[in-house]
């Protein structure tokens, strides 16, 4: 489909208005999903550093007993 002008182009032949508005909710829903995703992988990061950061303590605070009671 070939347009005249751009404003032919932004009319899409009467349908602009659909036309755009899907394609503005489609990109709305794919940035949605990027940011949820990028959210998530920042949540499980911050859980996995905190995980591991109270596993190291524990781990300490075992090795420290085990000293202790072989003294």
């Amino acid at each position: 489909m070939s347009f005249d002008s751009f404003g032919d182009f932004i009319a899409m032949g009467g349908h602009g208005l659909y036309v755009w508005l899907c394609y503005g909710v489609g990109l709305l829903v794919l940035l949605l999903n990027w940011l949820g995703a990028r959210s998530a992988r920042a949540g499980m990061i911050r859980q996995l550093a905190q995980r591991q950061r109270r596993e190291q303590a524990l781990n300490e605070t075992n090795s420290r007993s085990e000293r202790e009671s072989q003294a």
